[in-house]
């Protein structure tokens, strides 16, 4: 059973930041674009992890966080220090997490929790902690729904939303996989939306005080998390990863105020978090808000979505598109590239009736074929890739950028978040990363004259055509192929 949330301590956002030093830096520019955001893309992984470091460094209020995933490894260690640090200097920090994807990093949590200036608070948590499987098992149902939301404030002033969670993989300094992700720095009035969402989040029936979840913390463990921090600093093989921090021009350039951002109304969008609980009536969640903001499409679309499951009625309201003249693309993951199998076998099943009518359909590969290049660099090493980002534009003049996969499980079961971004510049600049970027490591779907799928493969001086799914073996296809004839599609 999970405990009482009677008497939990409430907090909100703090309104009146703008005499902060990111308030005073932006305050020129969010006044010379009345009723404008400002927004810069973070498509580099290691630019999307200096982003967080310098803006937990840069806040003097407080810092609000919100993510599905923290891993404890390089990255999640140095995110929680710079929070550890900014407590120290009297910042308040308030943590969100999902319990489901926080896993195995109780003893830290409860360290920071422990500190005066620092809340953490779990979303939707396990009650039986060990062993957790026991929990699944007995209440299924409510904690196969998650909270997939992320963001990151600081100062109700600055706010980081988009695709990644926090952990190596999303922030280029894994040896394994590595994804391909998207997000946005946001200043002016969308912070405040995002603030507000957050404070909905951290006071509703699904958050749960850390303390009354776990026993005290052990003393030795802050001491334990500073050792670590230091550790992974001064390791040689991480010099190259940090390097990224002492060269990452965009924090100090915003504080100056000469950072170039893209400004345009921008809104916050998300789901109720009451849906975690099945309480949520579906006209307020997340995909019917953006029909309603983006509108219907004219001449195209243009969808990048890691686990993309469109459902029958899904490939219905695309084929429709097409058969209007809308132009529509979609860039998802390969099955080489995929990391989650079984949403491949939803998506796989409806590939020919989409490409019937006209819809181009893009995959992408496992490995990059500059792979050398960047390992020469020190970027991605011999790691393959994999996307994880989760956008759309329409018309190029509207995008949205965020949590929000196209599938089953982000439109019925989780709680999503992002923000919708009236920009014909900034919707045309994220195109052209996709189709310049991306898919030059793409494998692009084809229907052949006998009703048969073909990959194209672009290569430095060649063409390759595959007939079979590319980099798989004959076992994976099969068990996908499987895969595609249960009933699981609303799990996906």
């Amino acid at each position: 059973m999970l405990p009482s949330r009677e008497t939990r301590s409430r907090s909100n956002f703090p309104a009146d930041n703008g005499g902060t030093r990111l308030g005073r830096a932006i305050a020129p520019s969010v006044t010379a674009h009345p009723g404008k955001s400002g927004i810069y893309p973070l498509a580099d992984s290691r630019d999307a992890f200096a982003a967080r470091i310098l803006l937990a460094r840069d806040a003097e209020r407080s810092l609000d966080l919100q993510y599905y995933i923290w891993r404890k490894d390089l990255s999640g260690t140095l995110l929680f220090q710079a929070l550890h640090d900014a407590a120290d200097r009297g910042v308040r920090v308030r943590l969100l997490l999902d319990d489901h994807g926080s896993f195995g990093i109780d003893d830290t949590l409860a360290a920071l929790d422990a500190h005066p200036n620092i809340e953490v608070r779990l979303f939707n948590p396990v009650s039986i902690r060990t062993p957790r499987w026991i929990g699944y098992l007995t209440d299924f149902l409510r904690l196969n729904r998650r909270m997939h939301n992320k963001s990151f404030t600081a100062d109700n002033q600055a706010a980081i939303v988009g695709g990644r969670n926090v952990g190596d993989e999303y922030f280029g300094a894994a040896e394994g996989v590595l994804f391909v992700d998207l997000d946005v720095l946001a200043v002016g009035p969308v912070v405040e939306e995002i603030s507000v969402d957050f404070d909905r989040y951290w006071h509703s029936a699904s958050s749960f005080p850390l303390g009354r979840l776990l026993p005290p913390a052990d003393s030795a463990r802050l001491a334990e998390l500073a050792s670590a921090a230091q550790g992974i600093e001064s390791d040689p093989a991480a010099e190259k990863y940090m390097s990224a921090l002492r060269n990452a021009p965009f924090v100090r350039e915003l504080i100056e105020g000469c950072l170039t951002l893209e400004w345009a109304a921008t809104h916050a969008v998300s789901d109720d978090p009451a849906k975690v609980l099945g309480l949520a009536a579906a006209e307020v969640n997340l995909p019917e808000k953006l029909k309603q903001i983006i509108g219907e499409p004219v001449s195209e679309v243009l969808l990048v979505s890691a686990y993309f499951v469109p459902t029958a009625a899904g490939v219905d309201a695309f084929v429709a598109m097409a058969d209007r003249g809308v132009a529509v693309r979609v860039l998802t993951n390969s099955l080489e590239a995929t990391d989650v199998a079984p949403v491949h076998a939803g998506y796989a099943k409806w590939r020919k009736r989409l490409l019937q009518a006209g819809i181009a359909i893009s995959e992408l590969r496992r490995l990059s074929p500059d792979r050398g290049k960047r390992k020469r660099r020190g970027s991605l090493g011999r790691s393959g890739l994999s996307l994880h980002a989760k956008t759309f534009s329409v018309d190029r003049s509207r995008l949205f950028i965020g949590s929000f996969n196209f599938d089953p499980r982000s439109a019925n079961l989780n709680t999503e978040m992002g923000v919708v971004i009236d920009s014909p510049a900034l919707a045309k600049r994220i195109a052209k990363f996709c189709e310049n970027r991306i898919s030059a490591n793409a494998y692009h779907v084809r229907l052949s004259e006998t009703g048969g799928l073909y990959w194209i493969e672009n290569r430095p001086g060649e063409v390759i055509r595959h007939d079979t799914e590319p980099g798989t073996s004959l076992w994976r296809r099969a068990g996908v192929r499987l895969l595609s004839l249960l009933p699981i599609e609303w799990l996906l």
